[in-house]
């Protein structure tokens, strides 16, 4: 197929937009739909792209309409009986899901690739930025807007390398041929999808039986999926037990962690972390391992991992300063909650620290409910807000009070979302993390001005 032109029903998603932004570099037309404007589409409108916002098949391009010379990309979040997805299906259109896309990119690059319940995005990020940042170089489409780069797609004309951020989701990565694949964690999620744990896990058994004759598989420990491959598979951790590849002589003081970094292919002293938190340790190792795979050297991986600047609301600090401190972090599963909160708590031993949450599904809350209370109770002051529902309509009985009526926290409260800057205001803390995936978000600037403005209670 010669391909003039593609469409992209759903352009506004993180993964959706970033390929889209492949072929406009291609010189290719490219339109689409989405629901609402975003930051992402005005920009993809900057760009090139001609994106339009309401579900009408008139609106479509006219490059976009010949079924001869145009592919018609979709997300799974698209419902089937959306009209300009009906129009090109009755159309005979070529129609590709969006991860079947991405699974032609990898059999036409060495595909470097991230998979796992949590820790895709900033794992995919970095190594991304350690292989941009030296001679070897790459293509890269990523889960997040980075910082150093304020975009989600990195451009190379010359590298033979691509990073994708593997995404589970409705199986998406089954359609990749990954050269070297890391797997961060398999705690179970999207049992809307899967149903159960067990099929949850048997999704990424079939996904390391994908790798390439003379790939790689880096595996984190303690995992409880079986591998299915005859590569041969490494391990890797922060340093609890010790994996292949790992971290000793840690040291965590005055805003800055340092360790240094154990690798079968070759150690690397002193790796100080960009975004300083504890769990981009486990990310940094497994994105140098990847890194060291496609032959960036020593020297270039510790500058890279010094300059990373992080992923927009991956652990993302709006405010930082002495007597306040406030961060947005994407975490939406209980697993990655629980390791946002461990690592605020290292960072400001003695601190005040509140918690606003917004659970984000309804399926997922009715799964994990308990997980979700057991993670924020860690946190003595907890704010819960309604549940963003996505592409999910309300389940009877399912609502943010299940976690809230779970959480030993001594300070908890269940809020609307108009009630969140209200909450800011009374303050009662030094430090403050936003969590969830949700639109929650919209609200980090209004509150990033309140704390700058200091228009808050810090006694409480």
């Amino acid at each position: 197929m010669d391909i003039k032109a593609v469409y992209f029903v759903g352009i506004g998603g993180i993964g959706m937009s970033a390929i889209a932004r492949y072929f406009l570099h291609q010189g290719i037309v490219v339109g689409g739909y989405d629901r609402t404007p975003s930051d992402l589409t005005r920009r993809l409108e900057e760009e090139g792209a001609q994106v339009h916002y309401e579900e009408n098949t008139d609106l479509i391009p006219l490059a976009c309409k010949d079924k001869d010379s145009t592919l018609v990309i979709y997300t799974p979040a698209i419902p089937a009986e959306h009209k300009e997805l009906q129009f090109f299906r009755q159309g005979s259109f070529e129609i590709q899901k969006r991860a079947q896309v991405l699974g032609t990119l990898t059999r036409a690059h060495k595909g470097l690739c991230v998979a796992g319940t949590h820790g895709k995005t900033t794992t995919s990020s970095m190594a991304a930025h350690l292989l941009h940042q030296s001679p070897v170089d790459c293509n890269a489409f990523l889960g997040g807007i980075t910082k150093n780069y304020g975009t989600n797609y990195i451009l190379s004309s010359q590298s033979d390398y691509v990073v994708i951020e593997a995404d589970e989701f409705d199986r998406s990565f089954h359609w990749l041929s990954p050269y070297a694949t890391v797997i961060t964690a398999t705690d179970a999620d999207h049992l809307d999808i899967y149903g159960t744990e067990e099929a949850y896990l048997e999704s990424f058994s079939h996904y390391t039986s994908l790798i390439v004759e003379g790939g790689y598989l880096l595996l984190h420990t303690g995992l409880k999926m079986q591998p299915r491959t005859g590569k041969e598979v490494t391990t890797f951790t922060y340093s609890r037990d010790k994996g292949d590849f790992h971290a000793e002589n840690v040291r965590i003081g005055g805003g800055e962690i340092t360790f240094d970094y154990i690798s079968p292919l070759g150690n690397i002293k002193d790796i100080r972390l960009g975004v300083p938190v504890a769990v981009n340790i486990e990310n940094g190792i497994a994105a140098m391992a990847l890194a060291q795979i496609a032959g960036v050297q020593p020297d270039d991986i510790r500058k890279a991992m010094a300059s990373f600047s992080g992923v927009d609301r991956r652990f993302d600090f709006k405010v930082k300063r002495d007597d306040m401190v406030y961060l947005s972090d994407y975490a939406h599963h209980p697993e990655e909650i629980r390791q946002s909160i461990l690592s605020i708590k290292q960072l400001y031993q003695g601190r005040r620290i509140k918690a606003i949450f917004q659970p984000h599904l309804y399926t997922r809350t009715r799964d994990f409910y308990r997980e979700f209370a057991d993670a924020l109770s860690q946190l003595d002051d907890v704010a819960i807000v309604d549940i963003y529902p996505a592409r999910e309509k309300p389940i009877p009985g399912v609502t943010s009070a299940l976690i809230y009526d779970n959480l030993t926290s001594r300070h908890r409260e269940m809020i609307a979302k108009n009630e969140i800057l209200d909450v800011v205001r009374r303050g009662g803390f030094d430090v403050l993390i936003t969590l969830g995936a949700g639109d929650i978000e919209d609200y980090s600037e209004q509150i990033a001005q309140l704390l700058e403005e200091g228009t808050h209670n810090q006694k409480g």
